[in-house]
């Protein structure tokens, strides 16, 4: 119980760096309606592809949407009980295995973090914008035809792409 204390204090604590100047909530995670539609939205998916949307994975997805920055699966153990009380390991990881393979959630490699991935979105390349100042993670769709296009002619088969790129949001760029 003490850990699962720790993480929280710790993740009610900014993440920004020393020298990040905006205030706390320029990332701001959803809420209220937007939560209950974003929630819906991935029952309706699971629905329509006969999976289900058990309560550990609805839990793990409702805390990567209301978070404000990437979480790492320690995080989410933590945080994961309503009452405070920790999840068991297993749980979370076999619940963001889920949500990573209907798409509702990406992992940040360079951070070994999640964020949530647009709902409404199916099978999209994702590329993230990472702020080295306040950690906020944003979701954005490349153009990778020519790349893909290259690998191609050379005969390779890509599988995957992960692209990170790391800056200054529009919020600490204003700070």
């Amino acid at each position: 119980m003490k850990i699962a204390a720790l993480v929280a204090d710790r993740l009610a604590e900014p993440m920004h760096s020393p020298d990040c100047q905006h205030e706390d909530g320029a990332h701001p995670g959803l809420k209220g309606q937007a939560l209950r539609r974003a929630l819906a939205a991935a029952q309706s998916r699971c629905q329509a592809t006969q999976e289900r949307l058990t309560e550990p994975r609805r839990r793990v997805l409702e805390l990567l949407l209301e978070a404000d920055q990437p979480l790492k699966a320690y995080d989410l153990i933590a945080t994961f009980g309503e009452n405070g009380a920790p999840a068991k390991p297993p749980t979370v990881y076999r619940a963001l295995d889920f949500l990573e393979r209907q798409g509702f959630a990406h992992r940040i490699e360079s951070l070994n973090a999640f964020v949530p991935c647009r709902i409404e979105a199916e099978n999209h390349t994702a590329a993230f914008l990472i702020c080295s100042c306040c950690g906020a993670a944003e979701e954005f769709e490349p153009d990778l035809s020519p790349g893909l296009a290259a690998a191609q002619a050379k005969g390779y088969e890509v599988a995957s792409v992960t692209l990170e790129a790391r800056g200054l949001c529009p919020a600490c760029r204003a700070g």
